[in-house]
């Protein structure tokens, strides 16, 4: 089983993909930890493609993010299920905000080492805006086109809870 998980920040790619993995008992990539080193500098983008490829040699996997950088076209043909999280702005804003309060202070299992739990007025700004233009609203539109007989597209927390609740989690 190869899963892909992609959405807007803030939507919980992450925590589903931690709940994916551990119920098929396959290995997780969170493409945080590829794209950032510490201090969330931004690694080499060819040491995250060899990353990135290694990893997709296993014969199952999960991975979560978007970064088309690393194969995205390869990751999404690969996959047997693409779940696209398409939550609102005010919905992923919310939960961006709740988790800095969350985790503070702390370095998370989903992010790259020595990478903190921050937020600021940049990210929201990508979460509300820059991270939903036009051009990559239409890419997630023709995602959803080229993949149409594996994508599942899940628009609000409920839906994600019904999923996951179809698959006994």
């Amino acid at each position: 089983m190869k899963i892909a998980i992609i959405g807007y920040s803030g939507s919980g790619k992450s925590t589903l993909a931690k709940k994916l993995s551990k119920h098929y008992k396959i290995p997780v990539l969170f493409l945080d930890t590829v794209n950032f080193s510490p201090n969330w500098d931004e690694r080499d983008k060819n040491e995250g493609r060899s990353i990135v490829s290694d990893f997709m040699e296993n014969e199952s996997w999960v991975i979560d993010g978007n970064y088309s950088d690393f194969f995205q076209h390869e990751r999404l043909n690969q996959a047997d299920k693409i779940i696209f999280l398409n939550f609102p702005r005010r919905i992923c804003a919310y939960r961006a905000v709740k988790r800095y309060f969350k985790y503070k202070n702390t370095i998370r299992e989903d992010r790259a080492k020595g990478c903190r739990e921050k937020i600021d007025l940049e990210f929201i700004c990508w979460i509300l805006y820059r991270g939903r233009t036009r051009d990559k609203v239409k890419k997630y539109n023709q995602i959803k086109q080229d993949f149409k007989d594996k994508i599942v597209v899940l628009k609000k927390p409920k839906e994600v809870t019904l999923f996951l609740k179809q698959l006994n989690i």
